[in-house]
């Protein structure tokens, strides 16, 4: 296996061929956050949509910032996940995600449980600076087992790789484009007019209270 030298924050290491920014820096205890990426070792599963950009770091010599999820290391890459510039990107994102979430943390049924919201707490995002329209989804309990808050949808889509690639179930997917997408059922269907098994997979790996038990 072809080992690849790389060094981050100044630690030098080697990994395999492959191996992402994220993975690399897990090898030498360097916490770099994340939110949408899930890896279930024990199935061998992985969503790496990089689509939250809380895992943003710098690459010497590229002028864009770098999910560290989805971007593998390369023979000679410097990595530095601790910039002033990254960290300020990260905490964008995370304000970002919550100009577009409800502010009702204290009844939540994920208050202190919320991926999202410890990631807010650990940015020190301690107000929303960005206004503007704000999502209003019909919310869904006519399964009687599941709950639906699309207004709590970060669009992560591990609901969705768990729901298709592991329970093969092929319920939910990617729905409308740009401000007005979603994770949902085609059509916007509710859950009951669905194949759904109602087996709340997509319920333990959503990070925030987009889906819940009922």
């Amino acid at each position: 296996m072809k080992l690849i030298n790389c060094t981050i924050n100044g630690i030098e290491t080697s990994v395999p061929e492959g191996t992402t920014i994220l993975d690399a820096a897990r090898e030498v205890n360097v916490n770099i956050p994340t939110l949408c990426f899930l890896n279930l070792h024990d199935i061998k599963m992985v969503n790496r949509t990089a689509s939250c950009r809380v895992c943003l770091v710098e690459i010497e010599g590229r002028r864009n910032l770098a999910p560290a999820c989805a971007t593998e290391v390369f023979d000679g890459m410097k990595i530095k996940t601790d910039t002033l510039r990254a960290i300020k990107a990260r905490r964008t994102m995370v304000e970002l995600l919550l100009s577009d979430h409800p502010t009702d943390c204290l009844v939540c049924e994920k208050n202190r449980d919320c991926q999202l919201q410890k990631l807010a707490a650990d940015l020190g995002v301690r107000k929303i600076k960005y206004k503007g329209h704000m999502s209003n989804y019909k919310k869904d309990s006519s399964s009687g087992a599941l709950y639906r808050n699309l207004d709590k949808c970060i669009m992560c889509r591990r609901c969705e790789t768990m729901c298709n690639e592991v329970q093969t179930c092929g319920i939910l997917s990617a729905v409308d484009r740009g401000f007005e997408t979603v994770v949902s059922p085609a059509f916007g269907r509710p859950m009951l007019d669905t194949m759904c098994t109602f087996c709340g997979q997509c319920v333990a790996v959503c990070p925030t209270a987009a889906l819940t038990q009922v």
